[in-house]
This record gives structure tokens, C-alpha cells and sequence, in this order.
């Protein structure tokens, strides 16, 4: 399916339960309902597992490369289920990653051992072939328990670094996630109830949003506590990034996707980042939060309107990096959300006082959240690239330390010029909270 395609057989009436599943979504929101699985069961990748299993290592060590060189070009005939295919997906984004970010310089080229059974993946899970947020954490964590929640009792599955800071880093947003099942149940509760005009249900849906996201935002502000600015910038992020708008950092075509033979094509790709959240784009679609950033790291400012206008929005292209059936959901709320428009309605009544109220509150409670990730970004982005960097390796950290660079031009692992993006983000997302000035 194209990745702009909409699921049109899907009515808009449809049970909340049958809609939620047909569109992959579980109690714990777009996290699976069980804990991935930690290896393929099938001995026909051991390979593949034995690789990622020891990535840190063979990354340290300089022998990432050449290990990846030496594999096969596995078919993918052998992966059964849903569940394996996501693991797949996730191994081989790692080691894709790995290979183009683990040397002193990128690799501009990815090997078929890598690229071969990774496009497979990749379209069969309606996924770019790039490490995306799904591979790095909707489906990268074991639990000890069936509380995704509970942030102490989670362990990403693959790391770059090894560290205690990855695995952090990488959990907290899996936490977040599981934190915010509740809510979508409640939203969808309150679409229908728009129907109705039945503002009780719509009005107490809306409060519960915003607690809900307050306890996401609360999760969020626990970064710190075992993930280090420094280990973060440093060591951790250059391996999240993309291949787009990255020239800086040692990629100017992007990578070369060989499939042997012959065969293969340059690729451009965004990073894996929280922006391909689709639980945050929830929270901005059911409210109609419109945003217009383009977040490209190239300055637009010469450009003609007409070109400005006719590109989509970040928010709208990342949609490609969801998971497919994550992405139709929110086309899905996009279109049938008529939460903002009732808000919309002239005061007058109580209850059209208190759902305006309610409304704007929730809205300033999200923007609240993006100024909680603006000063994370500051923590762990900005001040460590004034930083002078040690660094032999080029690649997003040595990229983003270059003492030329204003603060206004760091780039995010999305490929976005980074603050200016986060900023219009969140300034769009507190425009809406003033309905009276809304057109």
C-alpha cells in the first residue's frame, strides 16, 4: 500500500474495539500488547541475531563491517508471524545503522547482506528501511512485568553503546507510550460523543487528556536520571540518525541500498526521533492541532511561496515512518475528529463555556509538554555541541560540535533544523489553545 494510502473500507462507525484492533492499536497504545520477542526462533538467522547481539562490541571494536560484509543474503521466507517480522525489522535496522555510523567516517553504501532482506521487511511492515522510532522503541524492550509503565522494570533489547544511558533513553519514550494507553480509548469515546453534542462525556474525556498528559510529560522529565547529556550527544546520537539533509555529517547522497548484481538506489531517509511518536501526533490530531513546520535543514527562505506551500508539513511526511496501520489510524481521527470544531462554537450556554475552557486547557497542557521537550533538547543537544569534541568519527556529533554552527542550525536525527522546528511546533500548538482568534 502507498504510504499516503487511506484505509477506505474502514467505516467510520465502527465499534471502538474492532477500530483499535484493525488499526493495531492495544491497551498499551501503539506498543504491542505482549513484550517483543528477543530472537528469531528459526536457527536460519542465527547470523543475524549473533550480529545484533553483540553490536556494541563489534562496533567498539571496528569489526561491525566487516562481520556484515561476510554474511549471506538471507531470504525472509522463513519469518511466520507478525511478531517475527517486527523483530526482523528491528535487527536489521540496528545493523544497518551500525554499519553506515560505526567507523570513523559513514559507510555510503549498505552491503545486500543488509539491504536485501531489509527492503523485504520493510515493505512488508509498510516501513521506510531506516532505523525509525518503531524499530529503536516500539518494538526494542523486554518487561519484567505487564506494566509498561513501570520505567524500572523495562530493558531495550539492542543498543549501539551497550550503556545503562541507551537503554534509558530508548525506554522512557516506551513508558510514555504504555502511560498514555488509556487515553485513546477515552478520545474515541469523546469523537463519538461529538455526535450527540453530549458534552459531559466530551468535556470529562478532555480532562482526562490533559492529566494524561501531564503523567507523560512527568515520564519525560526522568530522562536525566540515568541517561547523560554527554554519553547522549556524544555517543548515542550519531546512531540514530538519518540519511537526509545530512551532507555535514559525511552524507551527501544519502546511502546506496546495494542489492547485488548491480542493482540498488540512493536513499534519502529521516532518523529515527520521538517526532515519529504516533502517540504524540494522536494528541495533536484528535485535538485538531494543525502544524505547518516543514523542519528541513536547508533554510527556505529564498524559495517561492509557492514552493513553500506546496511541501508537506514534517508532521504529515513522518507519517511514513509509522508503522502502516498506526499512520492509517490517525488519517482515520484526522479525518472524523470533530472535537475542535464543537470548541469552535460561540460561547453562550455553560456547557459551551466549560467545553471552550476545558478545550484550551488540554491544548496549553500539550504545549507545556513541548516546552518540557524543548528544555530536554537544550540539556542534551545544545549545550553539549558548544562543546569542543574530541571526537575522531564523523558523524552527527562531530557534525553539530563544529564551532561555525549557530545554535540555530543544529539538525535533529530527523534530518529537521532543530530548534526553530521544536519551536514552531510548539508555538503552533498554543495558537490553537486561543479559540477566539481561531479562522
Amino acid at each position: 500500500m502507498s504510504p499516503h494510502a487511506v484505509d477506505t473500507t474502514t467505516s467510520d462507525h465502527l465499534t471502538d474495539t474492532v477500530l483499535l484492533k484493525r488499526f493495531g492499536i492495544t491497551a498499551n497504545a501503539f506498543l504491542p500488547s505482549e513484550a517483543p520477542l528477543q530472537h528469531l526462533p528459526d536457527d536460519y538467522y542465527a547470523a543475524w541475531e549473533l550480529l545484533a547481539h553483540n553490536l556494541p562490541a563489534l562496533i567498539r571494536d571496528g569489526t561491525l563491517r566487516c562481520e556484515v560484509r561476510s554474511l549471506d543474503v538471507l531470504s525472509t521466507d522463513h519469518l511466520k508471524s507478525e511478531a517475527e517480522w517486527r523483530r526482523a525489522y528491528v535487527v536489521l535496522a540496528f545493523l544497518a545503522q551500525g554499519y553506515i555510523w560505526g567507523g570513523d567516517a559513514p559507510a555510503q553504501v549498505l552491503p545486500p547482506a543488509i539491504t536485501v532482506p531489509f527492503l523485504d521487511v520493510s515493505e512488508k511492515l509498510d516501513l521506510p528501511p531506516v532505523l525509525t522510532y518503531a524499530a529503536s522503541n516500539l518494538w526494542n524492550f523486554s518487561s519484567r512485568g505487564s506494566d509498561f509503565s513501570n520505567i524500572e522494570g523495562l530493558r531495550c533489547i539492542h543498543s549501539f553503546t551497550g550503556t545503562e544511558d541507551e537503554s534509558w533513553f530508548f525506554m522512557i519514550s516506551v513508558a510514555m507510550e504504555a502511560k498514555a494507553g488509556y487515553a485513546i480509548q477515552t478520545m474515541m469515546r469523546a469523537q463519538e460523543a461529538t455526535e450527540q453534542s453530549d458534552y459531559p462525556v466530551i468535556i470529562e474525556a478532555l480532562e482526562s487528556l490533559s492529566v494524561c498528559i501531564q503523567e507523560v510529560g512527568a515520564l519525560l522529565e526522568r530522562m536525566d536520571e540515568k541517561c547523560n547529556p554527554s554519553v547522549f550527544f556524544n555517543q548515542i546520537r550519531p546512531f540514530l540518525a538519518g540519511s537526509k539533509n545530512m551532507r555535514d555529517a559525511g552524507l551527501p547522497n544519502g546511502v546506496f541500498y546495494d542489492e547485488g548484481d548491480g542493482r540498488g538506489s540512493w536513499r534519502q531517509l529521516r532518523g529515527g526521533s520521538n517526532g515519529q511518536s504516533s502517540l504524540i501526533q494522536f494528541f495533536d490530531t484528535v485535538l485538531g492541532v494543525e502544524h505547518t513546520t516543514q523542519g528541513n535543514s536547508t533554510p527556505h527562505s529564498k524559495a517561492p511561496l509557492e514552493a513553500k506551500t506546496a511541501q508537506p508539513s514534517f508532521h504529515e511526511e513522518v507519517l511514513d515512518y509509522m508503522p502502516g496501520p498506526h499512520r492509517r489510524f490517525l488519517q482515520h481521527i484526522r479525518r472524523t475528529t470533530r472535537i475542535r470544531e464543537l470548541a469552535l462554537l460561540p460561547a453562550g450556554s455553560p456547557e459551551q463555556d466549560h467545553l471552550r475552557n476545558t478545550y484550551s486547557t488540554t491544548v496549553r497542557t500539550l504545549c507545556e509538554f513541548r516546552n518540557k521537550h524543548i528544555q530536554l533538547v537544550t540539556r542534551y543537544i545544545v549545550l553539549p555541541s558548544r562543546q569542543a569534541s574530541s571526537a575522531k568519527r564523523q558523524n552527527l556529533a562531530s557534525a553539530s560540535a563544529n564551532p561555525r554552527a549557530a545554535e540555530q542550525e543544529l539538525t535533529g536525527t530527523g534530518g529537521t533544523l532543530l530548534l526553530p522546528f521544536l519551536k514552531q511546533s510548539r508555538d503552533e500548538t498554543s495558537q490553537a489553545a486561543h479559540l477566539d482568534s481561531s479562522t
